[in-house]
């Protein structure tokens, strides 16, 4: 199983977290450490296994000159 790298969901872009996760659960605890780390997360079961895919907004933008 090779999950992609990118998901877009609702015009947003997801990158996944390089993980496969065996089961729900696992996944789930995996979800909320990067919801307390203020990312949006978004999980997806394929083939009975587990993604998880997350972005974030940059706080800041880096001045260009």
């Amino acid at each position: 199983m090779t999950p992609s790298l990118v998901l877009f969901r609702n015009g947003r872009k997801f990158m996944w977290d390089g993980q496969v996760y065996g089961s729900h659960e696992e996944a789930s605890k995996a979800e909320e450490r990067y919801r307390q780390d203020q990312f949006e997360v978004y999980v997806t079961d394929a083939d009975g296994h587990f993604c998880v895919y997350t972005r974030r907004v940059a706080s800041q933008v880096a001045a260009v000159q």
